[in-house]
């Protein structure tokens, strides 16, 4: 058959088999035939397609516009119950991954030195016989390593590794375990709990940035636009040690030393206690002891801990200004807030955590509107929604495993541990051992698919059959579905990672041990377990249900003596005038939207600043060590060193030297690695092998440094600010009159 244009839409305009449109704009879901539109004819119409974004901070569910095969737009899914109709920027990148010029074509056998990212193409007969090889001879004690994504995707990642005496190990570079294992104690569930910012009337936050990357940001911001728009307009007050999005919005910043946030929020509990001393609550959470048992966290008690600047306290001494702020939040109802992400970060951030989770029992709002509400569940009993993430101390068993022998066999997908943990860890050297097979099934390349003996490139998340059960979920049950809207484009040949893994134990002989025979009949099976129907599933993207709620609950016994035994300041690492604070980047994350030039080209929402590393310090404290915008710095802490440049921020808080995660990418696409180390460092690189206490987490917050100035400079690139006007002189030009004749 001849190719013609109409024939290659004919085909593209199929887009991917099975892509069921969603029916929220009526006249823009009429089927196409592009085989019908004439040769000439450049106009066409588009179909929306429901799907979800497991990638974004939380999952979010999106709408897809489908044109002539291609997808084109990425939009909320104003039906979907978190995010609302909104999207965070790492959900529009998501067409950048579609479209990438760097994605890995097909599979590839290792042609150099391992990490070299050397690689030769082979067809996927040759791969997956190569896979199978290597998981029938290496797969007892296997690792396998993946996102954090749940459901049917985690269902079958643990049967896989465990029908071959494996282990299913969930990386998160925004290593968050501290705050899952004070959840887990408290609310007997590792999942997050919602809290439902759009129905409180005060807010109090510690440390956590929930307007930018902890949570589900885009879920919370909308709650939080909502918040604000009530004819009384919500309050907020923030506890934290760096000038975080979060901070900025709020009504009030109260700075608070590194590390402290559980000190803050105890101290709140104490005056909140001694304001209604005869409630039930405050009953409950303390064994009927009342206030007093609180006096070891009382404001006065803890003030040198805290070292909140006497100008944020409005004249007030520290306790009245923590009782003012208790009696406003008993007067009005509200929530609270935080404890993870950076401030569960620290040696005592489990203790953060706790602190801040049981402050919402002292105050009453568990379980109710406009308070925490904890997490319903898993939408489906057999497919996981509660998979902790490997902590730190999971990761140096992994590490020991290998070196020892016992793990000859590491698969990974979607995760880079080489490029995310602590140099420290050694995750690198151990995947250098040459008697390791690694295997990767990335469709990028990165730090961590660059030590892979074998390549076989899963498909992006717009061509592929995927769900989730979202976490945090909002206060109910809920189930993502994503599935393929468009097919690979010609030159592409990638394959579905969970179906490979399927195929793979059917054809070893433990099909039986795996819940489906592909990953589009274990989505139907879910959604018929589900009793729902298929099509309108995917219309909606996903099942939820408002009903299906965890309601409220009681404090578990002993709940203050549990937390009140945890509390210690944290153990910092390593020497220097500042603390060092690594933080999420808006939209790299921890890197790993690092390859899409959209996520790189968006400016940060405070600084404004787009594509490269910048270490923010406070104002005055640089101008007293002779610094200026742009200057390249050494940051130097006892594990190494990298460059960043100087950003002078007045609102940043003296000794606090803030740096983003996801520069300093050495492997992968042009976008990641194109930059000089003076303007693209790896924070996470330099910092210590430090636990958080009882969850055995990574402290990344938890480390000081020393900056040091190298004598260069360069431009920052960012919108904020200008340039002083100059005259643009004068230049000679030759001017064209009409004619009286029009000639």
């Amino acid at each position: 058959m001849k190719l013609t244009r109409r024939n290659f839409l004919a085909w593209a305009g199929i887009a991917a088999t099975g892509a069921i449109a969603c029916d929220l704009f009526d006249d823009e879901l009429r089927v196409q035939s592009p085989a019908l539109i004439p040769e000439d004819l450049v106009k066409g119409r588009d179909n929306w397609y429901a799907t979800y974004d497991p990638a974004a901070p939380g999952g979010e569910g999106i709408l897809v516009r489908v044109m002539e095969g291609r997808a084109k737009k990425v939009r909320g899914n104003p039906r979907f119950p978190t995010n609302q109709g909104k999207q965070s920027p790492a959900s529009d990148a998501i067409l950048q991954s579609l479209y990438h010029p760097d994605r890995i074509a097909g599979p590839m056998l290792r042609s150099g030195p391992r990490g070299s990212g050397q690689y030769r193409a082979i067809g996927w007969e040759e791969a997956l016989n190569r896979f199978n090889a290597a998981v029938d001879d290496r797969g007892d004690g296997m690792l396998l390593i993946t996102e954090t994504q749940c459901a049917g995707f985690a269902q079958i990642c643990k049967a896989f590794a465990e029908a071959f005496g494996g282990r299913h190990l969930r990386y998160d570079g925004l290593d968050d375990s501290a705050y899952g294992a004070a959840v887990q104690d408290i609310l007997g569930t590792s999942r997050m709990p919602w809290h439902d910012i759009e129905n409180a009337e005060t807010l109090v936050s510690f440390g956590s940035d929930f307007l930018s990357t902890w949570g589900n940001p885009t879920a919370y911001s909308v709650a939080y636009g909502k918040f604000r728009a009530k004819s009384h307009r919500g309050r907020h007050f923030h506890f934290g040690s760096r000038y975080s999005l979060t901070a900025a919005n709020a009504d009030k910043w109260i700075p608070i030393a590194p590390g402290t946030e559980g000190y803050a929020a105890m101290a709140l509990g104490w005056a909140a206690a001694a304001t209604h001393p005869e409630s039930s609550y405050v009953q409950a959470v303390t064994g009927e002891a009342g206030p007093g048992a609180l006096n070891t966290f009382a404001p006065d008690a803890v003030a040198g801990m805290l070292q909140i600047p006497e100008a944020v306290l409005d004249g007030k001494s520290i306790r009245e200004f923590f009782e003012a702020l208790a009696h406003d939040y008993a007067r009005h109802g509200g929530l609270v807030i935080g404890g993870g992400g950076e401030a569960g970060a620290y040696s005592n951030g489990k203790f953060n955590a706790s602190a801040a989770l049981m402050l919402n029992y002292l105050l009453g709002n568990v379980g109710k509107s406009g308070g925490m509400q904890p997490d319903a569940g898993a939408p489906i009993d057999s497919a996981p929604s509660n998979v902790p993430y490997a902590a730190l101390r999971d990761w140096r068993q992994a590490v020991s495993e290998i070196n020892g022998g016992r793990a000859r066999l590491v698969i990974v997908h979607n995760a880079d541990p080489v490029y995310g943990l602590p140099a420290g860890v050694g995750i690198r050297e151990a995947l250098a051992n040459e008697n390791v097979v690694v295997i990767s099934a990335s469709p990028f390349l990165d730090e961590t698919a660059a030590m892979a003996d074998l390549i076989i490139p899963d498909r992006t998340g717009l061509e592929a059959w995927g769900d989730d059960a979202p976490n945090p979920a909002p206060g109910h049950k809920v189930y993502a579905v994503q599935q393929p809207v468009v097919n690979p484009l010609a030159d592409l040949d990638p394959r579905s990672f969970p179906d490979i893994l399927l195929s793979s134990a059917a054809d070893l002989g433990r099909g039986d041990m795996m819940p489906a025979a592909s990953y589009e009949e274990l989505i139907r099976s879910n959604i018929d377990e589900l009793g729902a129907d298929f099509t309108e599933t995917l219309k909606n993207g996903g099942w939820w249900d408002d009903g299906a709620t965890a309601g409220s609950s009681d404090p578990p016994s002993g709940l203050l003596d549990s937390v009140a035994s945890m509390a210690s300041m944290p153990q910092m690492q390593g020497s220097g005038d500042f603390q060092l604070q690594p933080f999420a980047h808006h939209t790299l994350l921890d890197g790993r939207n690092a390859h899409l030039p959209w996520a790189q080209n968006t400016p940060d929402p405070l600084t404004t600043v787009a594509w490269q590393t910048w270490v923010d310090i406070n104002y005055t404290q640089g101008k007293q060590m002779d610094l200026r915008e742009g200057d390249v710095v050494n940051i130097t802490t006892a594990n190494g060193s990298i460059q960043a440049l100087v950003y002078l921020n007045p609102g940043s808080p003296p000794g606090i030297a803030a740096v983003p995660m996801g520069g300093g990418r050495q492997i992968g696409s042009e976008y990641a690695t194109g930059r000089e180390s003076r303007e693209s460092g790896n924070v996470m690189s330099i910092l210590a092998v430090a636990e958080v206490d009882g969850s055995g987490g990574l402290a990344w917050s938890g480390n000081r440094c020393t900056i040091t100035p190298t004598g260069d400079s360069m431009a920052v690139s960012k919108l904020e600010g200008g340039y002083t006007n100059r005259e643009v002189g004068e230049h000679p030009v030759e001017q064209v009159f009409k004619s009286e004749g029009g000639h």
